[in-house]
């Protein structure tokens, strides 16, 4: 393998210029910081302003929300997670590591977000219904005055049904998006890859949403959504590998973590700095999320995304410099993990080049210990994640250990910082699915 060309350099001219090359082909757990953060590079062509007209859409969509999907009525339609101490959680993984974990320890439970039960809940729906009002305005049927619980009418609902929809998938998203989207009265089609877990392609079809099944990996499954997409006007293509849209959607996270954080009392300044732990698969949940933190937090938080050790494809990318020209597969590795919502060979180029200097480092876990993390904060906390939401939990403990920080300055401020595990998704697992992940996580 080495003297194979792998985009126009041979493996040992890799390993020379990146020493972690070398772990990584060998599906080890790495911690990588990123030597070109910048504490203060915003990226100006989308701004704060942007952030706050996706936040806009949302509460204008609120009443129509609460009216068709019940469980938001409780939070007036506002689609929101809890922002929660996990105390025991934070001393489990001190003692079975042998050292303390400096700050406090908060999940931010997407995983229990409504409607789809997952992170992707904010960009997906977003996007969905963003595009349900921009034909909505087009063709006159409402105003950005009116009360936009009139989208549950059945006129809606027909003229929705001459469109549709396509989006390519590893299960979350597709969730997200089809369950919106069939609500709305939208044709829509999942492309799903071959990691995708059953239970999902399922609940989907029970929605009525069309599932087209893939025995390919995720970038295959969203070139084939939009390849159908670009033959039909009447179809629109949702695009995680570069999607906007998307990316505002997840964004707008930051200013309801503000207002909680707020809430609990706890600042967010240069001496008590804010640590982010994000799954990552193709970067858009994770990206819009660092996005719109940093427009509100600035140089006081800093943003770690975490990967399997077979699918590592944002670090490849960020470390090369190569982003979406290099896959997962050009190293030899195989793409193949349990965590199937990380599941991506090839990361987004136009995340990865958006935040080169603001994603703080990121870290790959094996998928044994995602097992044994859902088990421990199943037994710690009583909540339970799906797999890759667990690849959070391991930052704080990689941060944790001087040799691997990298970040003097932000090493110094630890002991006051406010740690967030970004737990992406979970609550809509079967039940059986879930003893599965919880057995499997017993067997330490």
């Amino acid at each position: 393998m080495s003297e194979k060309a792998i985009l126009g350099r041979t493996l040992v001219e890799w390993q020379t210029e990146l020493p972690l090359m070398n772990e990584i082909i060998n599906f080890q757990e790495v911690f990588w910081t990123n030597p070109k953060y910048q504490p203060m590079s915003i990226p100006s062509s989308l701004t704060f302003k942007d952030i706050m007209d996706a936040e806009k859409r949302l509460s204008r969509f609120a009443p129509y929300i609460s009216k068709v999907f019940p469980e938001t009525k409780g939070n007036s339609g506002l689609i929101e997670s809890p922002l929660i101490s996990v105390p025991q959680m934070k001393r489990e993984l001190e003692q079975i590591n042998h050292l303390d974990i400096p700050g406090r320890l908060l999940l931010k439970c997407d995983s229990h977000l409504p409607i789809s039960g997952s992170i992707k809940a904010r960009g997906g729906i977003y996007e969905v219904l963003k595009y349900a009002e921009d034909l909505a305005l087009k063709h006159q049927m409402i105003s950005l005055e009116d009360d936009y619980s009139i989208f549950a009418e059945q006129a809606f609902k027909d003229y929705f049904s001459r469109y549709s929809i396509a989006v390519g998938s590893t299960g979350n998203l597709g969730l997200s998006i089809g369950i919106m989207s069939a609500k709305l009265g939208f044709n829509v089609y999942v492309h799903m890859s071959a990691d995708a877990k059953k239970w999902k392609k399922d609940l989907l079809r029970a929605k009525g949403v069309n599932v087209v099944e893939h025995n390919s990996d995720f970038s295959e499954a969203v070139a084939q959504g939009r390849k159908q997409a670009s033959g039909d006007p009447h179809m629109y293509f949702i695009d995680d590998e570069s999607s906007r849209h998307l990316f505002l959607g997840y964004s707008v996270a930051a200013i309801r973590l503000k207002k909680q954080l707020e809430d609990m009392n706890i600042q967010v300044n240069e001496e008590n700095p804010l640590v982010v732990y994000l799954p990552c698969g193709v970067g858009g949940g994770p990206g819009g999320i660092t996005f719109g933190l940093k427009q509100v937090f600035k140089e006081h938080v800093h943003c770690f995304f975490a990967e399997p050790t077979h699918s590592p494809c944002m670090l490849l990318g960020l470390m090369t410099g190569l982003h979406d020209q290099v896959s997962v597969q050009d190293f030899g590795l195989d793409n193949q993990t349990e965590a199937d919502g990380l599941a991506v060979g090839r990361p987004s180029g136009f995340v990865g080049k958006f935040l080169e200097k603001d994603i703080s480092g990121i870290y790959t876990v094996n998928d044994d210990k995602l097992f044994t993390l859902l088990t421990i904060l199943a037994d710690t906390e009583g909540i339970y994640l799906e797999p890759s939401a667990l690849a959070g939990f391991l930052g704080p403990v990689k941060l944790s250990k001087p040799q691997t920080g990298g970040n003097d300055k932000l090493e110094d401020t630890l002991i006051n910082a406010t740690h967030i595990v970004w737990g992406t998704g979970g609550s809509m697992v079967p039940e059986d699915e879930m003893k599965k992940y919880y057995e499997r996580g017993s067997n330490r």
